[in-house]
């Protein structure tokens, strides 16, 4: 039996979580930390990385990176920067670590994506483009069904 107390707080912490997130989505392109995400919301880092992902899904670093990951998609499909630029405008460091990460949800490499992404878009306003490029990790995609032949 929970009390309203109980209630209450987990409001609180959700509404905390929603402020990390929020500065997530906004500050991307900065170096962010766990420790300081969880100072400005009064946790422990380990707290605000086990409580973000039961209530998002995923750890506050691979959210980050999803982040990164769309916005650097976007700028490849605008075509005027160079992948090593991409890289870096939204917030990574390592150019092997971008590729790596943008290959894993993308499922292919920035250059590939850059090359491809111009013809798949061509023409679809920004907006639509955002959502149907946007990426799907694995536990996301939909189980294929069952070739029962």
């Amino acid at each position: 039996m929970t009390g309203k107390p109980a209630t209450t707080q987990h409001l609180r912490d959700l509404a905390r979580l929603r402020r990390v997130r929020d500065r997530i989505d906004r500050d991307y392109a900065q170096p962010l930390d766990l420790a300081a995400l969880a100072r400005g919301v009064h946790m422990s880092a380990g707290h605000l990385s086990r409580q973000f992902k039961r209530a998002f899904g995923e750890s506050p670093y691979s959210y980050l990176m999803t982040r990164r990951i769309e916005r650097a998609m976007a700028l490849l499909r605008r075509g005027d920067l160079s992948v090593t630029d991409v890289c870096f405008t939204v917030g990574c460091a390592s150019l092997g670590t971008f590729s790596t990460r943008f290959s894993e949800l993308v499922g292919m490499s920035p250059s590939a994506y850059r090359r491809e992404a111009a013809a798949m878009t061509a023409g679809m306003p920004s907006c639509v483009a955002r959502q149907v490029t946007r990426p799907i990790r694995n536990r996301e995609a939909p189980d294929p069904e069952p070739d029962l032949a």
